[in-house]
């Protein structure tokens, strides 16, 4: 693995490992690197701490995320031990797996057709793709210290301290993209799209759940997004951290990649984000696979995986949802941003029995649109024309992509106005797109890449080639009777006031029928105090420049226009104050 050039592809700066802010964030300014306090003493920086910490031992596993550099990694602490005197034995647990055909034989039902974008969540575990005689013959060296090093590393029989070394997401990707993150077990080099399809159906199933199994034995947490550090505390410190979290409010750290369609919106109003980026189609606010909690001490930085929160805390983040939900965090905020950009692409989504059959997973991707801020003249592709065909609607879209030859879409998919607060419902098997010159506001259930594309504009991606287009998905899933005027009566939500005081109005911003969440606004001069009636709630400031919300547990965050953050169940009750001059709107979604 080459550790010292292309590292990684990303006009995106890394996380700093290290802050100067003390205080609640400046007002009326984006966060992007939001974070939570541990307290003084509790994150440890650099790799010679890390490896006091080891020294100790006889022998360490050294787990965790795909996507670690563990090569960089072993180089690293190898230099620190043998200045103290200690020689080290390193097993790198890429030796203890399956033959690379052997693994590629145990993924390749989860995996779909080549060069299709979906597979099927992969139902074997981690330990399937090791060698069991392998794992059984590892003993510690005699003389010095022996570390097991790699993904799976606590499969082996060797009893030692067990580090997890986390690696957000985005970042994961990055590597990806440089060809300095591979597959679990692959050898050989894929194409973007189906690593990360690997990545999504397979490694992140498997080393998810042997995440959670191997949680209790944990000893030290790290974070392995920077390339000359590394930042670590106890699980003893992040747990307590979690379970902070878990009782009051917090927010992931969101991040932003650029699509066909991308705008510049985020760019210009998003302080930090690279003015040089081509554009930003999506922000991943909070999207439970992609994003990450950050904790904070004396000026360190460490990150982990919003799951962790959820296997260490599901009841009090979900409260009375969990028993339905379990760990999984079931809604979904994110920005579609197609500011001076382009249309997205004529799409739908899986009906609920499609997506578990097909695709294994248990909700499926029911959505809304909530327009944040849109220019004058922005519209949305939402149902169909009351005279549709779906014959001839078919035969037009394989025409479409035959000849590459674009088409007259509004014939058949409606076209509709859209003004800042306008909310539109898009239950599965719904034909909808946004408009250019749109900041949505994206509401909907967790899952996210299962988008059926019927029609893009007959253009290319940002890599020149055409993006894939699936009209027999889609066709197997169209609902062709939400057309006409039926359209706006049921897809376009109908908000009402339904609570008043003296200087707030509580409004409900109903969704469909289908959809299991539910949206109110709440609009308020002063301040609301808000019960969470044991729900978790995920809210953001719409209108207005800056909030703080207090806790019943006494905890006081700020939070800023356009920010996404949530409620746990547990925190019982909070209350949101408005620091700006004119009316704050702040929505929050919750489960039915």
């Amino acid at each position: 693995m080459n550790t010292t050039t292309n590292w990684r592809k990303t006009s995106q700066p890394l996380m700093p490992a290290e802050v100067t802010r003390k205080q609640l964030p400046p007002a009326g300014k984006y966060d992007m690197h939001p974070f939570a306090g541990l307290g003084a003493g509790r994150i440890h920086s650099g790799y010679a701490s890390l490896a006091g910490w080891m020294a100790g031992y006889p022998a360490v596993l050294i787990d965790g995320y795909i996507g670690n550099d563990w090569e960089l990694i072993a180089a690293r602490l190898e230099k620190e031990l043998l200045a103290s005197g200690i020689a080290v034995n390193f097993v790198y647990t890429s030796t203890l797996m399956k033959t690379a055909d052997e693994v590629e034989a145990l993924v390749a039902p989860f995996l779909g057709e080549k060069g299709s974008v979906w597979g099927r969540r992969a139902s074997i575990t981690l330990d399937e793709l090791f060698d069991e005689n392998k794992l059984n013959s590892i003993q510690a060296s005699a003389a010095g210290m022996t570390i097991i090093i790699g993904a799976g590393a606590a499969l082996t029989n060797l009893q030692a301290p067990l580090v997890y070394i986390d690696l957000p997401k985005n970042e994961l990707q990055y590597r990806m993209r440089a060809r300095t993150a591979n597959n679990l077990g692959k050898l050989e080099w894929d194409d973007n799209q189906e690593t990360y399809k690997r990545f999504y159906f397979v490694d992140w199933v498997l080393l998810n759940a042997y995440k959670q199994r191997i949680m209790p034995r944990i000893d030290v947490i790290a974070d392995g997004q920077w390339q000359h550090t590394i930042n670590w505390a106890t699980q003893a410190a992040i747990s307590e951290g979690l379970q902070q979290l878990s009782q009051n409010v917090f927010r992931v750290r969101p991040w932003f990649e650029a699509g066909a369609w991308g705008g510049d919106w985020m760019k210009e109003k998003i302080p930090g984000l690279n003015k040089d980026e081509i554009n930003y189609a999506w922000s991943f606010e909070m999207i439970v696979p992609e994003n990450g909690l950050v904790f904070e001490s004396d000026g360190h930085l460490l990150e982990i995986a919003f799951d962790w929160l959820m296997m260490k805390h599901s009841k009090d983040v979900l409260g009375q949802d969990e028993q339905r939900f379990g760990i999984d965090f079931p809604i979904r905020f994110d920005f579609l941003d197609t500011f001076n950009g382009g249309n997205l692409s004529i799409q739908c989504h899986p009906r609920l029995k499609y997506i578990r059959e097909q695709f294994g997973e248990t909700i499926t991707q029911d959505e809304t649109y909530y327009i944040l801020d849109c220019k004058p003249g922005a519209k949305v592709y939402l149902g169909f024309q009351e005279d549709i065909d779906p014959a001839a609607f078919r035969h037009a879209l394989e025409e479409s992509v035959a000849a590459n030859q674009p088409i007259a879409i509004e014939k058949y998919v409606q076209v509709h106005d859209a003004h800042k607060h306008d909310f539109f419902l898009i239950p599965n098997g719904t034909v909808h797109s946004s408009g250019k010159n749109n900041l949505v506001l994206e509401v909907s259930a967790t899952p996210y890449i299962f988008t059926f594309k019927m029609y893009d504009w007959v253009r290319l991606d940002l890599n020149g080639k055409p993006r894939p287009i699936n009209i027999d998905h889609a066709f197997h899933n169209l609902d062709f009777s939400r057309k006409g005027a039926k359209v706006k009566q049921e897809l376009i939500s109908r908000q009402q006031v339904t609570e008043t005081g003296e200087d707030w109005q509580l409004v409900h911003v109903p969704t469909h029928a289908e959809h299991f969440y539910d949206l109110h606004r709440m609009e308020f001069n002063s301040s609301v105090t808000v019960n969470t009636f044991g729900k978790c709630h995920v809210l953001m400031l719409v209108e207005g420049t800056s909030i703080t919300v207090e806790t019943a547990n006494g905890l006081r965050q700020r939070y800023n226009y356009a920010e996404t953050f949530a409620i746990p169940a547990a925190a019982g009750a909070y209350r949101i104050i408005n620091e700006g001059n004119g009316t704050a709107k702040v929505v929050k979604a919750f489960i039915k």
